[in-house]
């Protein structure tokens, strides 16, 4: 393929009148520019420019080839500008990738606020607990929640805040089926569990005194929502895992309340990563700062499960 740059000092060379003034706009020496538009016609074998000691003459071949120079030239300058144009205000397309949890009861409320404050900014979600690859999906950002920050080395991470699941049933489960007093006695009860289908789920329980156990039960009902799981617990379905704000309503109104109460999850960390600081389009940094902002308040009272360590 030509270097395009010979097609830029073609065009030059025609509109700063001669090779002199030519060298001096692009700063290179006029024996080098020269031997460069000569090999420029070899390659394209046809004559574009016809040379005296005093004139400078288009051919009938320059003439054309001249044209797609300059558009060649304008459409550069126009992607130069359009580049600089995104460096200085945000503005395009984001990719973000978050929990179902968090997609429903954090980003729902706050996502069109972010989209006031910029309206040239387009936000893609993608709603998966499965564990997201930036790199290879092209994700922007990505916010998780997990007991540990063990994200791959590469990736640039920014915590948000803490926080813990509890265990709720109806009353009406407990009256028929007696009150667990021990986190044993969940494995004797029917339980929910927020997780991806499986026969089993394990459910780490942590109390006051920083005792931790691991209980394993078979679930009656698992899925990765909310408010399905809510609904069951509330209709006397079994004991379930999940986070303070999904069933506050509930246990407002009585139709849930917690059980072994001393007992919850390990605290469960909600953060961001994102592959790099260098080079970030302001329409990532503008949405990565805006989370930053206001995902700690929204999150305060939030308890998340730590089962929930995917996107």
């Amino acid at each position: 393929m030509q270097d395009l740059n010979d097609l830029y000092y073609f065009a030059q060379v025609v509109e700063q009148g001669g090779f002199s003034a030519a060298s001096r706009t692009l700063d290179i020496p006029k024996s080098r520019l020269s031997r460069r538009i000569s090999q420029l016609e070899e390659k394209l074998g046809v004559r574009l420019l016809q040379r005296t000691t005093r004139r400078l003459r288009l051919t009938t071949a320059g003439e054309r080839y001249l044209r797609y120079c300059q558009e060649m030239t304008a459409s550069a300058r126009a992607a130069e500008d359009a580049m600089r144009q995104l460096q200085s205000e945000p503005s395009g397309p984001v990719v973000i990738s978050c929990p179902v949890s968090l997609a429903q009861q954090i980003l729902a409320p706050l996502l069109p606020e972010f989209l006031d404050t910029w309206p040239a900014v387009s936000v893609q979600v993608l709603v998966t607990n499965r564990r997201v690859d930036l790199i290879r999906e092209g994700v922007d950002l990505a916010l998780r929640v997990r007991t540990r920050l063990d994200t791959d080395a590469e990736l640039v991470v920014r915590r948000f805040g803490t926080a813990m699941s509890t265990l709720v049933a109806s009353p009406a489960y407990l009256q028929r089926h007696g009150t667990p007093e021990t986190p044993q006695d969940l494995v004797n009860h029917i339980t929910l569990s927020f997780n991806e289908p499986q026969p089993e789920a394990h459910w780490t329980l942590r109390n006051l005194q920083s005792e931790e156990v691991e209980v394993v039960v078979r679930p009656q009902l698992s899925c990765n929502d909310f408010i399905m799981l809510t609904h069951a617990a509330v209709r006397g379905r079994g004991v379930v895992l999940l986070p303070d704000e999904a069933v506050r309503e509930e246990m407002r109104r009585g139709q849930l309340v917690r059980v072994l109460p001393e007992w919850r999850s390990p605290e469960g960390i909600l953060h961001c990563i994102y592959p790099s600081r260098r080079g970030m389009m302001p329409a990532v940094r503008a949405l990565l700062d805006f989370l930053s902002e206001r995902l700690p308040t929204a999150y305060h009272h939030l308890d998340m499960p730590p089962q929930e360590r995917a996107a």
